[in-house]
C-alpha cells in the first residue's frame, strides 16, 4: 500500500520519537508562474508537551532549488552547483535533526523553533562527503 504524502512519518533518534512531515508552499502573483516556493520540513516530538516542533525551512533564492515537482522529485532541496538532499527520504531527515543542535536547537524546547536550512545541509553535504572521500561544496553553495 503506497504512503499517504500527508500523513506525519515517526522517526526515532536518540532515543526520542518525532513525527515528521514536509509541506511545499508557494505564491502565485498575477496569475503567473509560482514564485516564493520553500518546503518546511516539521519535527514534532512525541508524546505531545515534551518538546516544542522543530520547523526547517528552504526557501528558493539565488543559486538554490526548491521545486514543487517534476523534473525534480517534490522533496528535493539543494544548490544549484553543490549539496542536495530529498526531504521525503529518511536518512536526509535524520541528518538534518543531527545537525539541528550545532544551530542553537535544543530537544527539550518547549517553543516552536524554525531554523535556515541552508546551513543545515552545508553541513550534511559536507559530511557526507567527507564520509564519502570528496569534496565538498563551498561554503557559497558555488563550486570553485
Amino acid at each position: 500500500m503506497p504512503r499517504r504524502c500527508k500523513k506525519p512519518r515517526r522517526r526515532v533518534a536518540d532515543g526520542r520519537v518525532y513525527m515528521w512531515s514536509l509541506r511545499h508552499r508557494h505564491t502565485v502573483p498575477d496569475g503567473g508562474r509560482s514564485a516564493d516556493c520553500r518546503h518546511t520540513l516539521t519535527l514534532s516530538p512525541q508524546p505531545s508537551g515534551t518538546g516544542g516542533p522543530l520547523r526547517i525551512v528552504f526557501a528558493a533564492g539565488p543559486d538554490r532549488y526548491v521545486p514543487g515537482g517534476a523534473p525534480l522529485g517534490s522533496g528535493d532541496v539543494g544548490y544549484v552547483w553543490g549539496g542536495s538532499l530529498n526531504l521525503h527520504e529518511p536518512g536526509a531527515v535524520r541528518a538534518l535533526l543531527d545537525a539541528a543542535p550545532a544551530r542553537g536547537w535544543q530537544p527539550d524546547q518547549r517553543r516552536a523553533v524554525e531554523l535556515d536550512g541552508w546551513p543545515l545541509l552545508q553541513a550534511v553535504a559536507a559530511e557526507r562527503a567527507g564520509a564519502l572521500g570528496v569534496a565538498g561544496p563551498a561554503p557559497s553553495g558555488r563550486r570553485s
